[in-house]
C-alpha cells in the first residue's frame, strides 16, 4: 500500500505544522530499531497533539488504505515499531498525566508519558509504579503496554498487563473506546483492555492508560551472592522466597562472563569480590513499612546458605550507593555485550524450577556447534526469563557469525519450548519473530490471533506485517 498525495495533504492538515515531519534526515531515527537490525520506510511521520487528532488521522487512513506503523519511545528490541510504508504515528506528544488518586492508587497518564517520568509521578505523591525497565528513561508508557513490557520486578509485581486497570485505544476505523476505568473489580463483560495489551499496535493505537500503584518503599536492601552454578542459584532463590515472601521484590542472576564483561567496558562497574565465580544472584528486599527487619532476614538466610554450601561468598549493600553499584553491574550487562562483537540474542522463559537445565542443555548444545562461542547468560530468575545471549568467538567474522541467528535460533528455542517455555519471554514478537509464532504457537491460537486482527482490522492498516 502506498500513501496517497491526498490523505498525506489531509494528514498535515489536521496536525499542523508542528504535529509533521516530511525531511529524509529528520524522519531517520523512526525508522531504525534499537539495534540497528531492522530499517524501515514511511512517507510521513505524523506527531498529533491530542487524542482526537489520532483518531481523526487514523480514519483518514482508513479510509484511503494507508497503513500505520504506532511508535512510543522507539525502544523495543523486534522490530515492532518499523514502519513498512505508509506513516509512523508517534505518540510522543501525548505526554500528560491527567489524574493521580492517592487514596485509590491508581494515575491516569497518557500513552506518550515516558516510564521514568510515570515513576516519579507515583514518587511525588509518596507511592509506588513498580515496572523498571534499563530503558525508563526514555521509553514511553504507551509502548510499555502494547508489549506487555517486564523488567526486574516482575516478581513482586508481574509484567505491565498486571499493571493496567482501564485503556482509552483509538479504533482501526478512528473510533476512540474509553475504557478508562479505575476499577478493581468490574466483571461486566469481556476484559477489552487485554486484546490490545501486547498486541504490539496491531489491533489499535493505546493513547491513554490507568495503571495500578503501590505503597512506596520505606525500606531496601539489596545483596549479591556468588555460587558455583545454578543449581545453587535456584536453590538461594527458594530459601530466600520462603524467608522473605513478597518482601522479595527482585532476584536476578547473571554468569561470570557477564561480570567480567561488565567491569571491563563499564569504568563504574566493579566485581566486589576478591575471587572470581562462576554465578551470581543480585536480590533485593523491599516494604512499604519503615523499620522493617529486612537487613536481618537477608543475613539470616545468606548465613543459612553459607553454611549449607550453596553460597560460596555475599556482600549486602552498606549504603544506597553501594546498593546502586551492584545493580549497576547486573544494568550494564547488555551494554557491555556490544563491545565484544556481534552477538545473536535470545529472550526466553521457562519455568523457574528447570532454569539451571535449560541453561546447561543450551550451553552444551551450542558450544558443541560453534567452539569458542561465548554464552552471556543472565536474566530475571525469579520469573524465569533468561536472556541467553551468544558472543561471537574473539577473532571472528561478526557478520558471518550473525549469519548464522536462525541455526542458533532453533536451538535455543527448541530447547526452551520443550521445556514448557517461550521464546519470547517479554520483548514480543515484531518481525524479528513472526515465523517463530507460527513455529511455536499451537495453530489453534495462531487461528484466533487471525481472527481477532480481522475483526478488529480488516482493512490491516494497523502496524501490517508485525506479529502476524
Amino acid at each position: 500500500m502506498s500513501a496517497t498525495q491526498a490523505t498525506l495533504d489531509a494528514i498535515r492538515a489536521v496536525v499542523g505544522p508542528q504535529g509533521w515531519i516530511a525531511e529524509a534526515a529528520d524522519m531517520a531515527p523512526y525508522l531504525v530499531e534499537e539495534r540497528g537490525l531492522h530499517f524501515g520506510s514511511c512517507a510521513l511521520v505524523v506527531r498529533p497533539a491530542s487524542v482526537a487528532e489520532i483518531a481523526e488521522v487514523v480514519r483518514l487512513c482508513a479510509a484511503g488504505g494507508v497503513p500505520i506503523a504506532a511508535q512510543g519511545g522507539n525502544t523495543g528490541l523486534v522490530g515492532g515499531g518499523v514502519p513498512d510504508g505508509g506513516i509512523v504515528l508517534t505518540t510522543a506528544r501525548l505526554n500528560r498525566v491527567r489524574a493521580l488518586d492517592a487514596l485509590n492508587h491508581t494515575i491516569t497518564v497518557e500513552s506518550g508519558c515516558v516510564l521514568a517520568d510515570v515513576q516519579k509521578a507515583a514518587e511525588e505523591a509518596g507511592l509506588l509504579f513498580p515496572l523498571s525497565l534499563g530503558s525508563e528513561g526514555s521509553c514511553q508508557i504507551g509502548g510499555n503496554l502494547s508489549t506487555n513490557a517486564g523488567g526486574v520486578a516482575v516478581l513482586r509485581y508481574g509484567n505491565a498487563r498486571d499493571l493496567v486497570l482501564g485503556l482509552e485505544v483509538v479504533l482501526a476505523d478512528g473510533t476512540v473506546w474509553e475504557g478508562l476505568r479505575a476499577l478493581r473489580k468490574d466483571n461486566a463483560g469481556f476484559e477489552l483492555k487485554h486484546l490490545f495489551i501486547g498486541a504490539e499496535g496491531t489491533l489499535g493505537i493505546i493513547t491513554a492508560a490507568v495503571l495500578k500503584l503501590f505503597p512506596a518503599p520505606k525500606a531496601r536492601e539489596t545483596a549479591l551472592a556468588a555460587a558455583d552454578d545454578l543449581v545453587a542459584v535456584l536453590g538461594l532463590f527458594a530459601r530466600a522466597r520462603a524467608a522473605a515472601g513478597d518482601s522479595l521484590t527482585a532476584f536476578e542472576m547473571m554468569s561470570r562472563r557477564c561480570m567480567e564483561f561488565a567491569c571491563r567496558h563499564d569504568k563504574g562497574a566493579r566485581d566486589p569480590f576478591a575471587a572470581p565465580h562462576a554465578y551470581y544472584a543480585l536480590m533485593e528486599l523491599t516494604s512499604p513499612r519503615p523499620g522493617e527487619p529486612l537487613r536481618d532476614a537477608l543475613e539470616t538466610v545468606l548465613s543459612a546458605a553459607l553454611e549449607d554450601g550453596e553460597v560460596t561468598d555475599a556482600v549486602i549493600a552498606a549504603s544506597t550507593s553501594q546498593a546502586r553499584d551492584l545493580w549497576r553491574i547486573r544494568e550494564t550487562i547488555t551494554e557491555a555485550q556490544k563491545h565484544e562483537g556481534a552477538s545473536i540474542k535470545h529472550d526466553v522463559s521457562v519455568p523457574v524450577s528447570r532454569v539451571p537445565e535449560f541453561v546447561a542443555g543450551a550451553t552444551a548444545s551450542v558450544e558443541a556447534e560453534l567452539p569458542g562461542i561465548r554464552v552471556v547468560d543472565f536474566g530475571h530468575m525469579g520469573d524465569g526469563n533468561v536472556h541467553f545471549n551468544l558472543s561471537q568467538p574473539e577473532g571472528a567474522d561478526g557478520a558471518a557469525f550473525l549469519a548464522q541467528r536462525e541455526r542458533f535460533n532453533r536451538i535455543v528455542h527448541d530447547l526452551a519450548v520443550g521445556m514448557g517455555g517461550s521464546f519470547s519471554a517479554e520483548h514480543g514478537i515484531g518481525t524479528l519473530k513472526r515465523d517463530d509464532l507460527v513455529r511455536y504457537k499451537p495453530a489453534v491460537e495462531v487461528d484466533l490471533m487471525r481472527r481477532l486482527k480481522a475483526a478488529l482490522d480488516p482493512n490491516d492498516i494497523m502496524n501490517p506485517g508485525k506479529v502476524l
